[in-house]
């Protein structure tokens, strides 16, 4: 056992005194000598490994298991000679003739003792072990440690040479490898003699003492220059992406594939948020933050921008795109417009967020004093009552003044100005008006439309809804051309207080219209409810928002007609009542509305659509069975989805649903129900 604790001994010093630099390889150079020396370092450790075990296995006599280690322990130390050889070339600086002698020495051996260890499975040349576990070594033994210990001896004499004329730090590498080659060099010669003594392992263990004496220092010397030299280079980076990340509140760097990300910012404001600065997931996570800080009413449409599938598609024939929604930041939501880049590599996304609600809400201040005085009469004349905000606008160039007045005939405060009030006044549109008035806006306050109607008018009144600070606020605009018909007067007034009190007229006749929705005899919401409905799908849709998914299911009860005729009226509204719960009782999510005598519509909205081809096959088999029994409602059913790439108007899906219903009708009349 004496043998195995040499190979022990030398294993727990090695990992003792080698742990870090082997630990820390990742941040070496690897085309360094440190790094080639933890790669020799490893080896050795596989080399000790297997001399510590062929003891253990001779002493339970487990013949295959120990010529597979013996094998393995010759395999092992050729390798540790070839990493030895790659080290010392690199450690020395060597790139000549030299250099690659040394190499063609570690490359010999290796190759020879690999070669004649697969020859050995053969006809036993380095060693033989027969089943009673007695070990015998042959020539080829003594072969492969002498060629070794020539390569020793070779670079121990040659260090021993140069170390004479060396200068500075070179001094010291030749005296390690002088020193520890000898000593390789002395158990070597030492091993070939005694096949059952350690000597090579006690050699190994000494050089790689003496070695790491000297190493120890460079090695942290040089690990300490490379993670500053790494250091420096990635706070150069930094600066550079911190630089260009001034023009937004930050920007993301993301992983097309994996959705791993890194973030850059350079707003305090924004980082108040708690943004993480790299993640995993980018995709999922930022989801999450659009339900935790997107606008309500931005919510879903937010949440849809973050998948790797439609931000491809996004950005398919043109390098970028872009959107926009109202983020909360601190005890605010502010508009935020996101611009998203496909990377040079094309392997990832390059999104910057960019805080726009002050260029939307806020212009410059200034003002002539004198161009105040000299509109005020023009001004003065055109206020009939007071007003939040007055403009006065120069018809040819679209310059204009910004005006607030505290009461009627009060003085007048300069509030704003500009260069362009139509086209500002277009883009504030799509911004802060409510996106149901959007169209009907920015068609009234196009320039030329406005001049126009102006010509035959002594003014023009438009009344719509702006969303300030998350909430509804009813403005009406009055614009009226001035006396010298080169400006336009734009008045602007809250009249949120007037729509209140029109709201509170109207709440007495709320519970009388909401009855005139409801059909009397099936309980389900009638035709002016649908057409409510889809006056409402389609603002929606024209403003631009990413609808939800929705359907119809246009139904018609067949033979309502035969049953009036034959069993009288009473029948047929038990029949359309019948009719009516069967789809009640089918779509439970979706509002259903009886628009005609005997046909209906259903609104397929949430888990129903979600669900509709089960639920439409489920009404089919029912409408099979009742055809069968003759008992129950029969019902044509037909659907259509929309499609939000090629619908513009909601009527487009109930057609399509309702010729879908009349194909299902004719199969039925034939007999045939699908």
């Amino acid at each position: 056992m004496y043998y195995a604790s040499a190979s022990i001994l030398a294993a727990i010093h090695h990992l003792i005194i080698n742990h870090e630099i082997i630990k820390n390889r990742k941040d070496l150079p690897k085309d360094g000598a440190y790094y080639k020396y933890t790669q020799f370092l490893i080896s050795l450790m596989f080399f000790y490994v297997g001399d510590l075990l062929w003891v253990f296995l001779l002493e339970i006599k487990t013949w295959h298991l120990a010529y597979i280690d013996t094998m393995l322990y010759f395999g092992a130390m050729a390798v540790s000679v070839l990493f030895w050889t790659r080290f010392v070339v690199a450690y020395l600086r060597k790139n000549g003739i030299k250099s690659k002698v040394f190499l063609g020495l570690g490359w010999g051996i290796c190759i020879f003792v690999i070669c004649s260890l697969i020859f050995n499975l053969f006809n036993p040349i380095v060693f033989s072990l027969e089943k009673d576990m007695t070990y015998t070594p042959h020539w080829g033994r003594f072969f492969l440690l002498g060629v070794q210990f020539f390569m020793f001896a070779v670079i121990t004499l040659y260090s021993f040479l140069a170390m004479k004329r060396a200068t500075g730090s070179d001094v010291v590498h030749y005296r390690a490898i002088c020193m520890s080659g000898l000593v390789m060099a002395v158990f070597v010669s030492l091993q070939m003699f005694t096949a059952y003594a350690p000597f090579y392992t006690f050699g190994c263990f000494l050089a790689n003492c003496l070695v790491h004496v000297f190493i120890e220092e460079d090695e942290k010397r040089a690990l300490s220059e490379f993670k500053v030299a790494t250091q420096m280079e990635k706070e150069r980076y930094t600066q550079i992406a911190t630089g260009l990340a001034r023009d937004y509140e930050a920007i993301y760097y993301i992983d097309i594939e994996s959705g791993r990300y890194i973030e850059v910012s350079t707003s305090e404001r924004y980082d108040s948020m708690n943004v993480p600065k790299e993640g995993v997931d980018f995709y999922a996570e930022t989801r999450a933050n659009a339900r935790k800080y997107a606008h309500p009413d931005d919510r879903a449409f937010a949440e849809s921008m973050y998948f790797k599938n439609k931000m491809l598609k996004n950005l398919e024939n043109k390098p970028s795109y872009s959107y926009r929604y109202r983020v909360l930041v601190g005890d605010e939501y502010r508009y935020f417009r996101f611009v998203v880049r496909l990377s040079d590599d094309k392997k990832h996304f390059v999104l910057g967020d960019i805080d726009i609600e002050d260029t939307m809400t806020a212009k410059s201040q200034e003002i002539d004093k004198s161009k105040s005085q000299v509109t005020f009469t023009r001004i003065a004349e055109t206020l009939a009552s007071n007003y939040d905000a007055i403009y006065y606008v120069e018809v040819k160039t679209g310059n204009y003044d910004g005006f607030s007045a505290d009461k009627l005939y009060g003085d007048l405060q300069v509030a704003r100005s500009g260069e362009d009030f139509f086209t500002e006044t277009l883009n504030n549109i799509m911004m802060i008006v409510h996106p149901q008035d959007r169209e009907y806006m920015l068609d009234s306050l196009d320039k030329d439309k406005l001049l126009s109607s102006l010509e035959g008018m002594k003014r023009i009144v438009l009344e719509y809804r702006l969303i300030v600070d998350d909430k509804v606020e009813h403005m009406r605009l009055i614009a009226r051309n001035t006396s010298d018909g080169e400006h336009i007067i734009i008045c602007v007034e809250n009249i949120e207080k007037e729509v209140e009190k029109e709201k509170e007229h109207l709440k007495a006749l709320q519970t009388e219209k909401e009855l005139a929705r409801r059909d009397e005899l099936t309980g389900t919401k009638n035709k002016t409810a649908f057409a409510e409905l889809e006056k409402s799908v389609q603002g929606n849709i024209e403003g631009g928002l990413d609808y939800l998914p929705f359907g119809f299911a246009v139904c018609d009860i067949n033979d309502l007609k035969k049953v009036n005729d034959t069993q009288g009226h009473k029948a047929g509204d038990e029949y359309i009542k019948a009719s009516a719960k069967l789809l009640c009782d089918t779509f439970v999510h979706s509002p259903v509305f009886r628009i005609g005598g005997d046909e209906f519509v259903i609104f397929l909205r949430s888990d129903d659509y979600i669900n509709r081809r089960k639920l439409i096959a489920d009404l089919k088999q029912t409408v099979i069975n009742n055809q069968k029994s003759g008992q129950g409602p029969v019902i044509a059913i037909g659907t259509a989805d929309y499609n939000q790439d090629t619908d513009s108007n909601v009527n487009d899906v109930f057609e399509r649903a309702d010729e879908a219903m009349y194909e299902n009708k004719r199969w039925i009349k034939g007999g045939d129900v699908r």
